[in-house]
């Protein structure tokens, strides 16, 4: 099974978030889910972009390098939207990066450094969510997915940033539903993938 990294939004860890990291542990992977805002939680995507903001972005990302310093080096790293900058950035930069799986966000890939070669990803979003589609993200993500020897974009409809979290009213479930089956599938493959090359 595989190991994953996986960074909370600008709410902080929701129990939305916490409820999707068991799902994925009930299929059998280890997941990680640190707090990059040492305790604080907020109830708008603005209140929590500003604390990462007052704290500094170099800090928030120091704090999702810390968090990676006492695990494998083989893991999946996965953010949702604020999340997906510490996440993308230790994917790119960690050696021994299995996958990376971004939600609502991303970045492009020359941003640190250009995309790895062989190293899987997928990049879920909205398709009318004007943060994912308005702001860059989705252009960043068409971008890596042309870079990348295997990376897929999924577009859901709905204009709901946050719409994968089950304890916030933005919440899908038929989104999450499909979301979740092609994040387990990544992770079964990637997992795989990873088998095989250690035995030979």
């Amino acid at each position: 099974m595989t190991e994953i990294l996986l960074f909370h939004h600008a709410l902080g860890p929701t129990e939305g978030l916490r409820a999707f990291a068991d799902e994925l542990r009930g299929a059998g992977h280890t997941v990680h889910t640190p707090d990059l805002f040492e305790g604080r939680t907020f109830d708008t995507i603005e209140a929590g972009v500003g604390y990462a903001r007052e704290v500094g972005w170099d800090e928030i990302m120091a704090r999702g390098q810390r968090a990676a310093e006492s695990l494998t080096t083989e893991l999946v790293y996965g953010g949702f939207s604020l999340g997906v900058i510490p996440a993308q950035q230790l994917a790119q930069t960690r050696a021994g990066a299995k996958g990376a799986l971004f939600f609502y966000s991303c970045l492009p890939p020359a941003e640190f450094g250009g995309w790895p070669a062989g190293l899987p990803a997928q990049i879920h979003g909205a398709d009318a969510d004007p943060i994912f589609m308005d702001e860059g993200d989705v252009d960043a993500a068409r971008e890596l997915v042309a870079s990348a020897d295997d990376a897929e974009l999924f577009l859901y409809p709905g204009d709901q940033h946050y719409f994968a979290d089950s304890s916030l009213p933005s919440y899908d479930a038929a989104a999450t539903e499909l979301l979740t089956r092609r994040v387990l599938e990544f992770l079964a493959r990637v997992g795989y993938n990873s088998r095989r090359a250690a035995d030979g």
